[in-house]
């Protein structure tokens, strides 16, 4: 059975909001057949990484960049999980058993969010994992919009692994 990963950080309701409704998706009635396993960013492992078929991150946009636990997530999983930098640091050829395994992003902020958006990207990219939707990017106050943009991306990304 194909094995839905979603990392998240969650520290505000707006947050754990976005945060529920990606679950809720996940768990459509219409998908059947993916595992979902839900972690925190610090209690996420390499483990969790490599028996994982697909991703879903979660992060606030913190003073323009991914939340410190989400970094922290990519810190300590990055080499395990197949991530390569080329010697001037930019993102080299990842041969790791992850490359292009899909991913979906989740980022809030109350300001600005592209800070946090290309952090993500950028590591993703290292880790050539393939975007398979895209970046849902909420402003402010959460709304039923907003949480129902999180429904899709997680209902988009579990229906992927459930097509096999």
């Amino acid at each position: 059975m194909p094995r839905l990963l979603v990392v998240h950080h969650s520290p505000t309701p707006s947050v754990t909001a976005l945060t529920d409704a990606v679950l809720a998706g996940t768990g459509d009635d219409a998908i059947e057949g993916v595992e979902v396993v839900v972690r925190a960013a610090l209690d996420a492992d390499a483990d969790d990484v490599l028996a994982a078929d697909g991703y879903l991150l979660g992060t606030p946009a913190n003073f323009g960049y991914m939340s410190g636990a989400l970094k922290h997530f990519f810190d300590s999983t990055f080499l395990a999980v197949g991530g390569s930098l080329a010697p001037d640091g930019s993102a080299g050829e990842s041969s790791g058993s992850t490359a292009g395994r899909p991913f979906g992003l989740l980022v809030h902020g109350r300001y600005d969010t592209t800070g946090a958006v290309r952090s993500v990207l950028s590591i993703v990219g290292a880790l050539a994992w393939k975007q398979s939707a895209e970046v849902v990017e909420v402003m402010g106050d959460v709304d039923d919009d907003a949480c129902g943009k999180g429904y899709e991306l997680g209902a988009t990304l579990a229906a992927l692994l459930a097509e096999g």
